[in-house]
């Protein structure tokens, strides 16, 4: 296990899962009603897991039978990046949305809850491009060490996840100031810009 490798895939794995999106937000949802919130934060951090394996051990093999897809993947990364960092930016200036507790709700059913959470992790197009090209991408810059790559950006999955989903009751009064998503986006948009920006020059 390389260490620096290691870490370097978490931080990756943590850069790109931390922008706010439909699954954050459900999963920050779960922690602030304080509803099935272990097994929210499995799922999606064994479905990431999932993905990420098949990323790193697979993304390789494809290159050495397409040698273009390498390219075009770093390019067409680096254009999404640069694309999902603007929206960022835009929510950033413009964004006028809170998080509010609702636990005043009624408590859904196990069985609702996960499939509403592998609906948000699996049908969402952007954790493809996020954990099998992005990552897969990047982790050919470590040959060899790819094993390390994919620990390290697993275990910043589960960190991330539970985290997230426990620490979710402290988040609330924060996050129900539009200020606090304004930061958090603007943050979101150097991570994006500073990925695509290693993308395209290999640094």
């Amino acid at each position: 296990m390389d260490a620096s490798v290691f870490v370097t895939g978490m931080a990756m794995g943590l850069s790109l899962i931390v922008a706010i999106g439909a699954q954050n937000a459900f999963v920050l949802r779960q922690g602030l009603r304080d509803e099935h919130v272990f097994a929210v934060a499995l799922a999606c951090s064994l479905s990431d897991a999932i993905l990420i394996v098949v990323g790193v051990t697979s993304f390789g093999k494809i290159v050495g039978w397409l040698p273009w897809i390498d390219p075009a993947m770093r390019w067409g990364g680096a254009a999404f990046l640069t694309w999902y960092g603007a929206l960022s930016l835009r929510s950033a200036l413009r964004s006028t949305e809170v998080l509010t507790s609702e636990a005043s709700a009624e408590k859904a059913g196990f069985g609702k809850v996960m499939l509403a959470c592998l609906a948000f992790t699996w049908l969402n197009p952007h954790v493809y491009l996020d954990t099998v090209a992005l990552l897969g991408t990047i982790s050919t810059q470590f040959p060899g060490k790819e094993a390390s790559f994919a620990a390290g950006a697993m275990s910043g999955s589960f960190l991330f996840f539970f985290s997230l989903a426990y620490g979710a009751t402290k988040l609330g009064p924060i996050f129900a100031r539009p200020i606090a998503w304004r930061m958090l986006e603007a943050i979101i948009a150097v991570v994006m810009w500073t990925i695509a920006f290693r993308l395209v020059t290999g640094r």
